[in-house]
């Protein structure tokens, strides 16, 4: 079964190190070409995550400018492609996905993940979809220049969208990057369904009413997602698994259940597949890309026909990718 994979932070590991770690093959990260190969993977996409100053503190290093940061992290992905372009390629849009899959190739789809470097100015998304990026995680876990984030703050959870956020929105639509709304506040969640004419997703979110984690999503918000014709990423993070934001357990048996109640509540068509892997830790019984075709094998054991099957894994993916990117 292939697979899309709408996040991962292995970027994020190599732009940090003070060490070569290869993209091709390591034993450092959960993700790597090779894996992404044996696991049977179709598209990749590699978040750029912007690291926090506690992040640069806790590693003792010099904080970088974002921009200098983002530039360096996708110099990384398009060297270490340009270094195996007989298996990856990058892509932009479906047709690249479908040329790649042609010629034996992966894809791989660039993402930023808080679009705090976007500073206020429409002009900086479309520098960033000149680079090649196409999702942009609208916040991470803090306040910036477009919203709020998820926030255990009733007050803070509340908040929306500023209005550059709101002209953010409807400018990704109009360039063609996906919105993504992991990590936003409830209110921005609802402003962002207004807005935007395109779909949208939650590409690393799980669902609430299972566990209660405010990076879940609500039942009424997977229902949105689903009429807005988007998707929901199953994230592989311990917290947003288990009953108790506490546990440190990320199994299968749980992704099931996650994947069953998302399924019943917002339908066939909104379920998809977010690992988080390489920005998560915990005791993971899937840890590496190459052993995602082990939760396929428990969805079929679970009485998931392969039809349904190939919607999460990658079929709705490929509609989004379709519909939203240029």
């Amino acid at each position: 079964m292939k697979f899309v994979d709408l996040h991962c932070d292995t970027l994020s590991i190599l732009a940090l190190s003070d060490e070569e770690i290869s993209l091709a093959s390591n034993d450092k990260t959960s993700v790597d070409f090779e894996r992404l190969r044996k696991g049977n993977a179709l598209v990749q996409f590699f978040a750029m995550f912007l690291p926090s100053k506690a992040t640069y503190e806790r590693l003792e290093m010099e904080p970088m400018d974002d921009d200098e940061y983002i530039l360096k992290s996708v110099n990384i992905l398009k060297d270490a492609i340009e270094e195996n372009s007989n298996i990856i390629a990058m892509a932009y849009n479906i047709e690249d996905i479908k040329r790649n899959e042609e010629e034996g190739k992966m894809s791989a789809i660039l993402t930023i993940e808080d679009g705090r470097s976007i500073d206020g100015k429409l002009e900086k998304i479309k520098k960033y979809y000149d680079l090649g990026v196409r999702l942009i995680t609208l916040t991470w876990n803090h306040e910036n220049s477009l919203g709020y984030p998820n926030s255990a703050d009733p007050q803070i959870m509340e908040k929306g969208l500023k209005p550059f956020g709101i002209e953010a929105v409807e400018y990704m639509n109009e360039l063609g990057i996906i919105v993504d709304v992991s990590h936003l506040s409830d209110g921005g969640f609802y402003d962002v369904a207004r807005v935007s004419k395109k779909p949208f997703i939650a590409s690393h979110s799980n669902a609430r009413a299972i566990s209660p984690h405010q990076r879940n999503l609500t039942d009424e918000m997977i229902r949105i997602i689903s009429e807005k014709g988007g998707v929901v990423g199953l994230n592989f993070c311990p917290p947003f698994l288990n009953e108790d934001a506490k546990g440190k357990d990320s199994t299968i048996e749980l992704m099931v259940r996650h994947l069953n109640h998302i399924k019943n509540v917002g339908g066939e068509d909104v379920i998809a597949l977010g690992s988080d892997l390489d920005g998560i830790g915990g005791n993971l019984e899937i840890d590496s890309c190459d052993k995602i075709p082990l939760l396929f094998e428990a969805l079929e054991g679970a009485g998931w026909s392969s039809r349904l099957i190939e919607k999460f894994a990658y079929k709705n993916s490929l509609r989004v990718i379709e519909e939203v990117m240029k």
